[in-house]
Parts: structure tokens; sequence; C-alpha cells
């Protein structure tokens, strides 16, 4: 620890400044949404088991829906444009966009070069939750999954239902690719119903128990044509460890609601980021 200089404390107090300000950032018609939503009839679902993940596939211009059924349950979500795997959810871009953790009327934004929309949250019944007294907030873009490469680098001990692992099986079979491969198309995830922060003291990340409650659930809106996998969590609601099979695990269910077609009348689905990709060349 080297000594402060003695404009330390004015150092300390420059106010902060917004990398990313969002007034120009195109903002979703969350009334149209509601209005279609009404009358949306369910087309599909999936479950993702105790430790394992789904797959599941959302037409754009739908919703998709992730509930608690059972237990306490936080889930892992990937999501991957459906015609072009290459194109993922850019957790660290929606991150900057919209703050550490997601509520209603954010999105879930894309990897470059195509940077757009994917899905639109629409609807939180965790929304109450705000922030605690240690600085937990719910659904947060800030972890990256549990996996087994790092539960190997502390513990030397193997476990294959890490977040990684088992999205990477959903992936697998939904892809029809070998392990290998969809092991590489796993990114970084939303961590659906988990609450967490950021130590004060430390600045570390933490998890804590869960506020989330059988019924509850986060739905989306698909403004493009989606792939997705959903891990339920082997740390079951977060209050302890992940990465192991002692925590209770529970389902999470994956819902899809098709809305009538004139009920979105007037929108489209966003075109990839208009960036010439010249890169100053």
């Amino acid at each position: 620890m080297t000594d402060a200089p003695p404009d330390a404390e004015a150092r300390r107090a420059i106010p902060p400044v917004i990398c990313y300000p969002t007034e120009t950032l195109p903002q979703p018609d969350l009334s149209l949404y509601a209005r279609a939503r009404k009358g949306a009839r369910k087309v599909d679902e999936a479950l993702a088991p105790p430790r394992e993940a789904a797959s599941f596939r959302v037409p754009a211009g739908h919703f998709f829906r992730i509930t608690s059924v059972e237990g306490p349950q936080v889930g892992d979500l990937n999501l991957w444009a459906a015609d072009n795997h290459d194109e993922r959810f850019y957790s660290g871009k929606t991150r900057a966009l919209h703050g550490t953790h997601l509520g209603v009327g954010h999105r879930m934004w894309s990897s470059f070069p195509y940077l757009r929309p994917m899905a639109t949250l629409v609807e939180d019944t965790l929304g109450w939750y705000g922030q605690d007294p240690f600085g937990g907030r719910v659904h947060d873009v800030i972890g990256t999954r549990c996996d087994p490469h790092t539960h190997h680098l502390l513990s030397g001990a193997e476990y294959h239902h890490c977040c990684h692992s088992n999205l990477t099986r959903a992936y697998a079979a939904a892809a029809g690719v070998p392990v290998a491969d969809a092991a590489r198309m796993v990114h970084d995830v939303l961590n659906v119903f988990m609450c967490t922060g950021f130590t004060r003291d430390t600045g570390q990340y933490f998890m804590k128990a869960s506020p989330v409650r059988p019924g509850d659930h986060l739905e989306f809106f698909a403004e493009i044509d989606l792939l997705g996998a959903l891990s339920a969590c082997p740390g079951g609601d977060c209050s302890a460890e992940h990465s192991s099979d002692a925590a209770a695990c529970h389902p999470l269910l994956v819902e899809v609601f098709a809305p009538d077609e004139a009920a979105l009348e007037g929108w489209s689905s966003p075109p990839v980021n208009g960036y010439s990709g010249t890169h100053g060349v």
C-alpha cells in the first residue's frame, strides 16, 4: 500500500460520469407488448430439471416466461439468434447499457457485430425487491455462470452439473453438435432470480438466498427468432454454495406464448447494428 498523496480526498471527490448515456437508446413499446400479451395463447413449454438444463425456441414476436414451479430456484439463461448462433447474448454490453441487474423495460443485447435487442423484459414478479441492505439485487448480468473449470481450480474435483456443463449439454442436443463444440458456444448468462451484489469492503461478487418463490416469474418479448437454454443451477436458491449436490434444487418452467397476428401491427424485428464494420480501414 502506497502513501496517499496530499490531494487524495480531492481526487476521490470527483463525481462519476455515466459511461453510456441512454437518452438516445431505442426504447421498447411496452404498452404495445402489453396489449399483444393479453390475447396470447400458450404454444410450447420446456422444463429444466433440477441441476440440468433445457433448450427452447421462441419465434420473433412471441413471449416466453420463466417460472419457479416447486421451490426457490435460480437459473442461468443463454440466448442465441435461431438462424445464426454466432449472434448470442452479450452480458457485458447489456450491463454497460442497463446496469448490473435487469428490470422491466431492459433488454438482452446481442454480441458484436450484430448488437441489437434479442429479448425485452416485460414482466417481473420480483420487481418489488429493489436493493437490500447488503446491496443485493435480483437478475444479474455480473456473474459468468458456475463452471467445472473454476470448480476444478478451487477444489481439484470433477463436477458435471455446473451451469456451464448443463448449458453445454442442452445446446449440443438442440444444435446437433459435439459437446466440445457446444462448450465454446455457451456464454455469460442472465442469472435469473439470483440475488447478488458486491461487498462494500473488498468489492467481491456475492450471492445470497434468492427471494423467489413458486409462482414467481420473468417474462420476455422475443425481438428476434431465438434459441434459448436455461439451467436450473445446482446451487438451488444460492443461499450457501453452488456447484455441488448439497443444495436443495427445483425445476424451472419455460412457457412460450403466441399473440394474435394483428396485435403487433406496426412492430418489426430489429435489424442488425448499422455500423459499417470497416474499423477505419
